[in-house]
């Protein structure tokens, strides 16, 4: 049997064996003033050796580790959704682009939106092309006077141009799109949306019942640009009725128009169909040809 190591509670005497002596050998005391060493030293199990489960630099660096399992589980599974989310945010901008055509509830929007957009241009304010394509991938912050996306797509046979808008509400960004005719300047619909304006009152421009007041109205009457006003209309080719009690939106909504819409103004004016000016001048002075031509 091993040895223990037994101390005299009297003198402190140590001794080692497999039992406590008859007598301490110093001070005389019995056997039964000695006791194993752990007793001696008043019952204390030994301690164990790492961290203190119960202490608060445990309970620290326990959460520090968790926290950063979690970070790297988030930013793989995060990683892993982005392709599958950049896929519906596009699906869901092809489905605003038709909603702006009057092309809605389509089961494959995707299939559609290649159907209808013939081209995604990028084009400058002065209407000159940039860029045959690639006009969908230009994001809205990316959008200035020289990088001006452009939608050419055709509904029932009829060529419609898609015009992109971005503009500020009353608690967040509003954006939209128009589609115009081949003419160049009628509306043929509009589509808005916005973040955060108020229910029944702002977030209303998303409502049909406005955005259909859009519908055959001009983008341009000279230098007056399609906009929303107050109470009865002075111009109803570029006006249409704001929504009651939602006057920042709709001012938003104005500014967005005013903005984003004379960007597009030379290109629509290329679209427009030209009027023979000089036809009248020259048909007389061919007359007065003819008639010369006659009398000699």
């Amino acid at each position: 049997m091993a040895a223990k190591k037994y101390v005299c509670k009297v003198c402190g005497y140590v001794h080692e064996g497999s039992s406590a002596p008859d007598a301490c050998p110093l001070c005389k005391a019995g056997s039964d003033q000695f006791k194993a060493e752990d007793a001696a030293a008043g019952n204390e199990a030994p301690k164990k050796k790492g961290l203190n489960t119960n202490s608060d630099f445990y309970a620290i660096i326990y959460a520090a580790i968790v926290v950063v399992i979690v970070a790297f589980l988030l930013a793989g599974v995060s990683s892993a959704l982005k392709p599958m989310q950049d896929e519906n945010i596009r699906l869901d901008k092809m489905k605003q682009i038709l909603a702006s055509l009057h092309i809605k509830d389509v089961k494959d929007a995707k299939a559609e939106y290649a159907k209808v957009v013939k081209k995604d241009a990028v084009i400058n304010a002065n209407g000159n092309e940039v860029k045959a394509e690639g006009g969908f991938d230009v994001p809205n912050d990316a959008v200035t006077a020289d990088n001006l996306p452009i939608y050419v797509c055709e509904v029932d046979g009829e060529e419609k141009y898609v015009i992109p808008m971005t503009g500020q509400g009353l608690w967040g960004g509003i954006w939209g799109y128009m589609a115009v005719n081949s003419d160049g300047n009628t509306i043929y619909g509009v589509y808005f949306s916005h973040a955060s304006e108020t229910p029944g009152l702002g977030a209303e421009i998303a409502g049909e019942k406005f955005t259909k007041l859009f519908d055959g109205k001009s983008v341009f009457l000279g230098d007056n640009v399609i906009k929303t006003v107050k109470g009865r209309l002075s111009n109803e080719a570029v006006e249409v009725n704001s929504i009651s009690g939602a006057t920042i939106t709709c001012n938003g909504v104005n500014a967005m128009l005013d903005k984003c819409l004379n960007n597009y103004k030379n290109y629509l004016a290329g679209k427009q169909p030209k009027t023979n000016v000089e036809s009248a001048p020259c048909t007389a002075a061919c007359e007065n040809a003819e008639a010369k031509t006659t009398e000699e």
